[in-house]
């Protein structure tokens, strides 16, 4: 009876990992027999899981919606994990979400053994997070566009560039990603044909989604280093092209959502962008070296330099 428990308890963690499995690819995964596999499904319908079926040389099974949660099953590393996700998240910027990762924490802590409880209240106690300055995203946003990308399904949306201006995208959802303090999609814009990045505070999604698609093929590394590039500009609306007087690392360094690219070993050229060009300013001014902004190329930022240059000179003046 263990073996079995164990192995449906495995079969549902398959069935909620991906959104369609053939019964081969279950037994494969198992180690089992197709016969074992359509015994193993009887029996979670039998506990009440709706997993639908369909039949074929293309069919397979899936977890219908209206399933139980089944139980969790984590180690310490897990729990521990779980405990502090929860925390985090009761400062983040998913809207509504700070009561309820709080009341989902306090359920979780009751549960702890006590070992795990001092595990999770050192590390608490000794962290502080400031609070995100991104924008809040509805969850269900949020629980939309990860279905879509989970279930290689297109997604079509309206979505409001940084111009403020509205249009509507049909995309193939690849990622989501979360980067300082804000949610961005990377997708293939089917009208573009090419890689896009979108910020999700701006995306309304029209569902349902669209039909499947087979996912293109893109190493971790390359989404984030996508995201990062389209960050730094295509999703402001202030863009800069800034040559600084310091080495390329040391820019990175500060800036790391932004393009840099070197020039020499003490030059680079910095490609960033911001809701506003006082935030732009505010970057730059962090980078403590020399910079240059061509007033042609990014003239609000370079007038509000001017501005800030003859506040910072008025303020030390003798009065």
């Amino acid at each position: 009876m263990l073996e079995t428990s164990a192995r449906l308890l495995r079969l549902l963690s398959l069935l909620e990992t991906r959104r369609d499995w053939t019964g081969p690819q279950l037994a494969d995964r198992l180690e089992v027999t197709t016969r074992t596999i359509r015994n193993d499904i009887e029996r979670l319908r039998s506990l009440g899981y709706p997993v639908e079926a369909a039949p074929g040389v293309t069919g397979g099974y899936r977890l219908g919606a209206g399933a139980s949660l089944p139980p969790l099953l984590l180690d310490d590393d897990e729990a521990v994990a779980v405990a502090i996700g929860l925390r985090t998240a009761a400062g983040g910027t998913v809207a509504g979400m700070e009561e309820t990762s709080v009341r989902a924490l306090a359920k979780l802590e009751r549960l702890l053994p006590s070992r795990l409880r001092h595990r999770v209240g050192v590390l608490t106690s000794t962290v502080v997070t400031l609070p995100r300055r991104g924008p809040e995203v509805d969850p269900s946003v949020l629980v939309a566009i990860a279905s879509a990308c989970r279930d290689h399904e297109r997604l079509r949306f309206d979505y409001r560039t940084h111009d403020r201006e509205d249009s509507r995208r049909v995309t193939e959802p690849h990622r989501l990603v979360n980067n300082a303090g804000r949610w961005y999609l990377l997708a293939w814009d089917l009208t573009r044909e090419d890689w896009r990045t979108f910020r999700v505070d701006r995306i309304t999604p029209k569902l349902p989604a669209g039909p499947r698609f087979t996912p293109r093929e893109m190493p971790d590394e390359q989404v984030g280093e996508r995201v990062a590039s389209g960050v730094a500009v295509a999703t402001w609306r202030y863009q800069a092209r800034v040559r600084v007087d310091a080495p390329a690392a040391h820019v990175s360094a500060w800036l790391p959502v932004a393009t840099v690219e070197a020039i020499d070993a003490r030059t680079c050229v910095l490609t960033a962008g911001s809701d506003t060009p006082e935030m732009l300013a505010f970057h730059l001014g962090l980078l403590d070296a020399d910079f240059h902004v061509d007033p042609a190329e990014a003239p609000e930022l370079a007038a509000y330099l001017e501005k800030l240059a003859a506040r910072c000179a008025a303020s030390v003046k003798g009065s």
